[in-house]
């Protein structure tokens, strides 16, 4: 069973950035596809960004992200990476980490991640 673990959440102004991290457990990290979601208060959990297996050369972003924020992830750390600049007070949610539910398979859906994070909080004030 993997676990995922997210560190760098926390407090910014209005326009300034963030870097999250999401450390992974366990032999299998390279096979599968990661991705990051979001959930603000009183509202459904929402895809944020997802990369491709191995090398990450396929990536994907919510549009109300594009531009802002950029995934990558480093395989030999187990990690995956959420770079936020020109963040918004929109942003303000908790963040997760999360693992495909296939190896060799990218989705951006949350039925196509199988294993989560605990959460991260994220507040942008105005």
């Amino acid at each position: 069973q993997v676990q995922l673990v997210e560190t760098g959440g926390g407090l910014v102004q209005a326009g300034g950035s963030l870097r999250l991290s999401c450390a992974a457990s366990g032999r299998t990290f390279s096979t599968f596809a990661m991705g990051w979601f979001r959930q603000a208060p009183g509202k459904e959990r929402e895809f944020v960004a997802a990369i491709s297996w191995t090398g990450g050369k396929e990536t994907y972003y919510a549009d109300s992200v594009k531009g802002r924020f950029t995934i990558s992830r480093d395989n030999d750390k187990r990690s995956v990476y959420l770079q936020m600049n020109s963040l918004k007070p929109e942003d303000t949610a908790v963040y997760y980490c999360a693992r495909g539910s296939l190896q060799w398979r990218l989705g951006v859906r949350e039925t196509d991640f199988g294993s989560w994070g605990q959460g991260t909080q994220v507040t942008v004030s105005s």
